[in-house]
């Protein structure tokens, strides 16, 4: 398994903002330290406007140079367009790993799926799965499945790859929950499993089997997976109800499939997110529940 990060991701925050620096030291301090998993470490890939341009606008590229906040959740900092980049890039080095055989995890931020055509918004500034997916299919492979299992839909991922030919995204999300999205299939390549707030984990559990049908079935060669921990019944930001055992769970569920999988980190705001990605990578390892 290899960690991808970059210790630039965290320079910049905004005082009491959920998404802020300590939810990747403190998880880079965690898998640092633990004997469990033998971890390899890894940077992101450069990013070129090329593979961007295959997703996103030139003027959403220049948009990202403007100080000027997004909306009244998305900040513009100093470097934000670097920072998104190497988030890409992290997405970019996880599908590399993946066609070598490599499990990874890109432990980076800005998280990406909320990231639209029109612009950054939810914290999100470039669409760092949807550009890796678009990447895998610009380089030849010819069938990828995106797995979204944030507690919030992936409305971004799904506006940029809808319609796209071998692209295959299924979403986990609560609804109604913010961005109010996902109620529905789109595009005929783009499967929704809304979830109603404060169910069972059981409803979760069954809901998330169902995605990962859907997602089998398109037969493809790598999967790639926003991995979202803020379905977490102790995360602040939404009606989950998740325990630590549910994100072990659903890394069994991943490997599973036998397929090339890769991750990146969106979302998760409790204190207790470095234990919940450690666990979801004892899954993803077919190590047993501690």
């Amino acid at each position: 398994m290899t960690i991808i990060t970059d210790e630039r991701c965290l320079g910049y925050q905004t005082q009491g903002h959920p998404e802020r620096p300590n939810r990747v030291s403190r998880t880079t301090d965690l898998l640092r330290t633990q004997k469990v998993l033998e971890l390899q470490w890894a940077e992101p890939d450069p990013v070129t406007d090329e593979i961007l341009l295959r997703t996103h606008t030139a003027a959403h590229l220049a948009r990202l140079e403007v100080a000027e906040d997004f909306d009244g959740d998305t900040a513009w900092y100093p470097g934000i367009a670097e920072h998104a980049r190497r988030g890409v890039g992290g997405a970019l080095k996880a599908l590399a790993l993946a066609r070598e055989g490599e499990p990874s995890f890109s432990l980076l931020r800005p998280p990406g799926h909320h990231a639209t055509r029109q612009g950054p918004m939810g914290f999100c500034y470039l669409g760092s799965l949807a550009v890796a997916a678009i990447h895998a299919r610009a380089t030849g492979i010819q069938r990828i499945a995106l797995f979204d299992f944030d507690v919030h839909h992936g409305n971004g991922t799904e506006d940029l790859v809808m319609g796209r030919e071998g692209i295959t995204f299924v979403s986990v999300h609560q609804h109604p929950c913010y961005p109010g999205t996902g109620a529905s299939d789109v595009g005929g390549n783009c499967f929704n499993f809304p979830v109603a707030p404060r169910v069972s984990r059981e409803v979760w559990r069954t809901t998330y089997l169902k995605a990962l049908e859907r997602a089998k079935e398109s037969k493809p060669e790598v999967v790639g997976v926003s991995a979202g921990f803020d379905a977490y019944v102790r995360d602040p930001l939404a009606n989950g109800s998740l325990e630590r055992e549910d994100f072990h769970w659903l890394g069994r569920q991943l490997r599973e499939l036998k397929l090339p999988v890769f991750s990146i980190l969106e979302g998760g705001y409790s204190l207790d997110l470095p234990d919940l990605i450690f666990h979801y990578l004892r899954g993803l390892e077919g190590r047993e529940f501690l």
